[in-house]
């Protein structure tokens, strides 16, 4: 089975464009590395395709040589969270509208060739300088989950149990800027998305 990851620099996480195998160092890593000794008599090939700094727009803009060309069986995508932050950072604004209708297409085309997509939603911690983000995010979120709850195979929620999590233990031990996470956060990410994966194993 084929599982190809997609998405912004949660799922990057410094993956070696360079070479095919390489998962980088975060959730999909750590996944991979929990997931094969379950299936030892099962092929499972895993292909990671974040990209730094990618919006949903970006992996829309992509999906056809980075993912359908490699014809897998199912997708794995996190993404949201940029569109988000570059509203602060780079004074774009956040089109609602146009985040719908591409994560719409976006899971569509996938849905299309017959790929189980499995979506994993995007989250904000409260880190000093990204409460002032928690409105828009949660605006975003809201379509973000509308959306991937009706065409997604799976859908699997991080924002509330993180925050949840965050009342009681200090924010930085899942993410030290509120947006990538540090190891413990990532195997967080990796072992509820693994739950979701495993049904759909070939």
């Amino acid at each position: 089975m084929k599982i190809v990851f997609f998405g912004d620099s949660i799922t990057d996480c410094e993956r070696d464009r360079a070479d095919e195998k390489s998962l980088g160092n975060g959730f999909v890593k750590i996944l991979a590395d929990k997931l094969r000794p379950i299936y030892p008599d099962t092929d499972i090939e895993l292909i990671n395709k974040g990209m730094k700094g990618d919006e949903i727009c970006d992996l829309l803009a992509r999906v056809d040589n980075d993912v359908l060309a490699l014809k897998p069986d199912a997708v794995v995508i996190m993404i949201g969270i940029n569109d988000t932050v570059h509203g602060f950072t780079i004074d774009k604004e956040l089109d609602l509208k146009a985040i719908e209708n591409n994560l719409k297409e976006l899971i569509k085309k996938l849905k299309k060739q017959g790929i189980v997509v499995i979506f994993l939603e995007p989250f904000l911690l409260p880190a000093p300088d990204k409460l002032r983000m928690r409105k828009l995010f949660g605006q975003e979120l809201a379509v973000i989950n509308r959306v991937a709850l009706k065409y997604a195979d799976e859908f699997v929620a991080y924002d509330q149990m993180f925050n949840g999590l965050t009342e009681s233990i200090p924010y930085t031990e899942y993410s030290l800027d509120g947006v990538h996470p540090t190891h413990r956060g990532s195997r967080l990410i990796a072992d509820q998305a693994i739950k979701a994966i495993r049904k759909h194993l070939l």
